[in-house]
């Protein structure tokens, strides 16, 4: 398929994201696909988890969700859907989402991307990125996913499936097969992947560009940001792309908003790489054409490396959480006390504990902290341990605090979870073997 010019907005930067935006710019947008990015290192691990527990619970929990808000919507307009909510088990995801559109009345067609799930072709005594250590000594492996790349995505670009559900496919690839698969891009032609690649990178956090998370009252100043719209790209067969937002919406799309994203999460600017290029930005032009549409331009590219990426989760133990508030005069010095207090009464019962005090120094320490004197504050004590029931004594003596600890204690909540750690390797490209699986959707 090849056009002159292509459309696709991002509706999904996260797995907690909202799904109104993405009704929104379905319905309004004007788009060729639409694009959902529901995936994080720790994301497709944690996917990994609940899968050992129940083989239904691979997938993105609110993928349901959704898409039964998207589904009718897509139809009607005959946008193409593209996410890889698919998580650890993209299968299960692409069965739910059909069997869904006949519930619901809207029988879709759904194509499954399989192949990243590649735990049994790593070498798990290689070294982790993180720290040298080879992978197996982490604790048991329970999930390795390689990051795969628009390559895997196309043949199912090319099928006639409306919605593609893939896994840990690449941020930026969920929008390079697109608009490789609208606009006749070949895969060796590096500029346009770099072009391709630059504009994922700009929407793939969906309201980041249009001012979420831009947003600083004082300084920076985004109207409508309850209302926020969610981004578009409007992109030639050159590659140059205009980026935007359905018009009505919150938020705003200009120069600044722009070159925020373009450097967010990139340590090399000058060797971004994906699965599909190794992508050059420091020549990108930036330029704020007014009217909440920015063109971007400049974006160079190199051949793809010959490794893919792998994230790699471990069982790491269990997490062991505890809060309580404390207001009123003194309130900073009842916090310490009960934080020396937890501490002392958890010495050496679990290897790893740490206590903050939640609006004065959780997150830049005490030496930035001097002087400040909040009126209200929250303790948070944490602990990582081996078992479930070892982890559990932090919120115990958290909640002893109420009768056993400094005056005025409250609002008190404890739990407990499993922790997932992640880790970073790489496999050689030719190990990993994607495939299409296609659920065919019943008139």
């Amino acid at each position: 398929m090849s056009s002159n010019h292509a459309r696709i907005g991002c509706g999904a930067g996260f797995a907690a994201d909202r799904i109104e935006p993405a009704v929104d710019l379905v319905e309004k947008g004007g788009l060729d696909v639409v694009a959902l990015e529901c995936l994080g290192e720790r994301t497709v691990s944690l996917a990994a988890l609940r899968r050992l527990a129940d083989p239904r619970a691979g997938y993105d929990p609110m993928l349901r969700k959704r898409m039964a808000a998207l589904l009718g919507p897509l139809a009607r307009t005959g946008t193409r859907l593209v996410t890889n909510a698919g998580a650890a088990d993209p299968v299960g995801a692409a069965r739910m989402v059909r069997d869904l559109g006949a519930e619901l009345g809207a029988p879709t067609t759904v194509a499954a991307v399989t192949g990243d799930d590649v735990l049994d072709r790593i070498d798990l005594s290689a070294p982790a990125w993180e720290d040298g250590a080879p992978l197996e000594s982490h604790g048991e492996i329970v999930s390795a996913n390689a990051y795969i790349g628009a390559d895997a995505l196309l043949p199912a670009l090319r099928g006639p499936a409306p919605v593609v559900i893939a896994g840990r496919a690449a941020d930026p690839s969920l929008f390079l097969a697109p608009l490789a698969h609208l606009l006749g891009w070949e895969a060796g032609d590096w500029a346009r992947m770099a072009a391709g690649t630059l504009v994922g990178h700009l929407l793939e956090c969906a309201g980041q560009v249009t001012g979420g998370y831009f947003a600083d009252p004082a300084r920076k100043p985004v109207p409508g940001l309850a209302r926020l719209g969610y981004p578009i790209a409007e992109v030639g067969a050159d590659g140059d792309a205009v980026i935007t937002k359905p018009p009505g919406t919150g938020g705003r799309v200009d120069r600044l908003t722009v070159v925020e994203q373009l450097t967010y999460e990139v340590t090399d600017p000058r060797a971004y790489r994906t699965p599909d290029v190794s992508l050059d930005m420091s020549g990108v032009d930036v330029r704020d054409r007014g009217g909440d549409r920015v063109a971007v331009r400049g974006a160079r590219g190199r051949a793809r490396p010959e490794e893919l990426k792998v994230s790699v989760g471990y069982r790491a133990g269990f997490r062991g959480e505890g809060e309580i508030s404390y207001a009123g005069r003194g309130a900073l010095d009842r916090a310490r006390l009960a934080a020396e207090v937890v501490r002392e009464r958890l010495a050496g019962a679990l290897p790893r504990l740490r206590a903050d005090v939640v609006g004065h120094s959780a997150l830049h320490g005490e030496a930035l902290a001097a002087g400040a004197e909040p009126y209200e504050c929250r303790l948070r004590v944490a602990g990582l341990a081996g078992t479930r029931e070892a982890a559990e004594a932090v919120g115990e003596e958290v909640s002893a605090l109420y009768t056993s600890g400094p005056a005025g204690g409250g609002g008190l909540r404890v739990g407990t979870s499993e922790v997932v750690g992640v880790l970073s390797t790489t496999v050689p490209r030719e190990r990993v073997a994607t495939e299409v699986v296609v659920f065919e959707g019943a008139e």
